[in-house]
């Protein structure tokens, strides 16, 4: 013992890189003791520089293992810090240069030392982006290099004198935040680039004016308020822009007309005036936030006052198909009615005082639209939960009315709400509104010609493979009749709920092995379930949803990801193309997501979402 004693207290030399000295300044070697603590280090370092400046944001970074000594009070021997080591002393706020959905790169000081998770926190507190849970920070995808690089002299636009506080920015700053893009840029999502938010960007490989893109990482945006959210829903407006331009999210030819259409209209309105000053239409904002998915979560009082009233009843005739059992029969007519949260069906309305065939309780379900205006189809998607995973049924519909009457029952259903809720007219409404935006005006007055429209920002390549630009710019003008009176927020408002009314809204996909099979396929992570996808045809094979899940562990040995779900459900699977901690992440934050609150928005719960998505990390 006491021999240990005496070598722990012999002087031995610790050789440390001090980066305000210059790049070619040899390291500093200064005597310590074993005993001697971090904060010990760093005085006499900063005695030995000679330099008279403010070191408070400085510490010390570990080469050889990849970590930071933040620890002041712990001695080098409880470090594991011996004479072989090889520190730096260097900022903790370094300049990053960084890409946001609307093409801007910002040149700005991040924390380099905690967390990615509370860097981007801190980011988002500069630029006024509520909810930074929400977002995270991702490796940009290499480009191929075209000839003689055009684009390699990007424009930055330098922040580094920001100060690290909540509305620092000037109206300039705030103004490339808000700003709609019009050109295309070149970037697509891969969510297997993710960074580990457990770690620091200097553990994850990440240095001084290394370029990084931040992006809406989750799709549950919680408490969209245009009060306070001008750079919040103009970025995710970006983002949800490029995801349909580049076909990272597929939608209908209808659809796409009229996402022209709105871009198009965004694009006028945006160099006319700035976001933060449009007042006009805000009449509308009401409507059109309650027609938001985030925002309908219905009035919690409203069943209460009205518990005693007999609630509503839709009944008619209405098609059926169930294309997960074993035949060629397709859509069969039968008299459904719609009580409370549940859909039963008779063979006709005469058979409507006995049993149903079958009753379909619609609560946690998942709806979603599948309709061509021009083609008279008016369908609707219910995945409805099973314990072996979801149940598929298709409803069709014989007109537009019937249709909007139905689609909004259903989606109150799926969120546990009666036809009763306050919310119902204004969900008809909406739908209602929304299908008359894709009705052709061809019947009003000739859309007006406009040959300056550069329809290749506005509709992604399929159509340009398909159409002409002279064959484009009609329809999208016939569908802008349709949307020209919205105000800016409003439209972009509107182009956010279309977007989230896609079948394949808020989807990432990885590339994974299940135990026990022999060929990779695809997992499919939305906010509320996992998704089994066969890559070969890109068929559903099964849905599990996490209200039904037990647990989940990652072996970290063999990156295994396991999870137990309701009735005996087990899977496993391997990842392919990413860490499994980037899967585990996924999982863990929206699990995180689904706890909050509206009462709570102002606060978030960090150790809660370390806790869920950090792993053997978190520890």
């Amino acid at each position: 013992i006491l021999g240990s004693l005496c070598c722990r207290m012999a002087a031995w030399d610790l050789t440390v890189t001090v980066e305000d000295l210059g790049p070619d300044a040899p390291p500093i070697q200064i005597s310590v003791t074993s005993e001697l603590h971090i904060g010990g280090v760093i005085l006499k370092l900063v005695e030995k520089t000679n330099l008279k400046k403010d070191w408070s944001d400085h510490a010390l970074w570990w080469e050889q293992k990849q970590q930071w000594l933040l620890r002041t009070g712990w001695t080098l021997d409880k470090c594991g810090v011996h004479a072989d080591a090889r520190l730096v002393f260097t900022p903790q706020h370094k300049p990053l240069r960084l890409g946001l959905p609307n093409g801007v790169t910002l040149k700005m000081r991040a924390c380099f030392s905690s967390s990615a998770f509370r860097t981007v926190m801190g980011i988002c507190r500069v630029l006024n982006l509520r909810h930074p849970e929400e977002l995270s920070l991702l490796r940009p995808v290499e480009e191929k290099k075209k000839k003689k690089d055009k684009d390699s002299s990007e424009e930055l636009y330098d922040l580094t004198d920001v100060p690290l506080t909540a509305g620092a920015l000037n109206n300039t700053s705030k103004k490339l935040l808000i700003h709609c893009c019009s050109a295309r840029s070149h970037w697509s999502q891969q969510d297997c680039m993710w960074l580990n938010s457990s770690r620091s960007l200097m553990q994850q490989g990440i240095r001084e004016n290394d370029k990084l893109w931040l992006r809406f990482k989750y799709y549950t945006f919680h408490d969209m308020d245009p009060k306070y959210d001008a750079v919040r829903l103009t970025q995710l407006y970006e983002q949800a822009r490029w995801a349909i331009l580049l076909e990272d999210i597929d939608c209908t030819e209808e659809e796409m007309m009229l996402f022209g259409a709105l871009q198009y209209h965004i694009g006028k309105l945006s160099l006319s005036q700035d976001m933060v000053s449009s007042c006009q239409g805000m009449d509308d904002l009401e409507s059109a936030l309650k027609s938001l998915e985030v925002k309908m979560v219905g009035d919690s009082n409203s069943t209460d006052t009205l518990e005693n009233m007999t609630a509503p009843e839709l009944n008619d005739y209405l098609k059926i198909f169930r294309p997960k059992r074993l035949t060629l029969k397709g859509y069969k007519q039968y008299w459904c009615k719609f009580q409370d949260t549940s859909i039963s069906y008779y063979k006709s309305s005469e058979d409507r005082y006995g049993e149903p065939i079958q009753q379909l309780n619609l609560k946690g379900c998942e709806v979603a639209p599948d309709v061509s205006v021009a083609g008279q189809k008016f369908c609707i998607r219910l995945l409805i939960p099973a314990p072996e995973g979801m149940n598929e049924i298709y409803l069709r519909c014989e007109n537009e009315k019937q249709y909007s009457q139905w689609m909004a029952a259903c989606k109150l259903a799926s969120k546990g709400l009666m036809l009763l809720d306050s919310s119902y007219q204004n969900e008809v409404k909406n739908i209602q509104t929304f299908l008359a935006m894709q009705r052709s005006n061809s019947a009003g007055p000739a859309a007006q010609t406009d040959e300056s429209i550069n329809t290749h920002s506005l509709v992604s390549p399929r159509y340009h493979k398909k159409y002409k630009p002279k064959q484009l710019t009609p329809r999208i003008l016939e569908a802008y009749q349709n949307v020209a009176q919205l105000s800016l927020t409003s439209a972009i408002l509107k182009f956010l709920q279309i977007w989230q009314a896609l079948p394949d809204f808020g989807i990432s996909y990885f590339m994974v092995r299940f135990k026990g099979s022999r060929k990779d396929e695809v997992l499919g992570i939305t906010n509320n379930r996992l998704i089994r996808i066969d890559l070969g045809i890109g068929d559903v094979v099964k849905t599990w949803r996490y209200n039904n899940m037990r647990q989940w562990n990652v072996n970290w040995d063999i990156r295994q990801v396991a999870i137990e779900f309701d009735g005996n459900i087990n899977i496993a699977f391997t990842c392919v193309n990413a860490d499994c901690k980037v899967v585990h992440e996924y999982i863990g934050g929206y699990i995180f997501m689904s706890t909050r609150s509206r009462q709570q928005s102002d606060t978030l719960n960090e150790e809660l979402f370390h806790k869920l998505t950090g792993g053997h990390e978190a520890l």
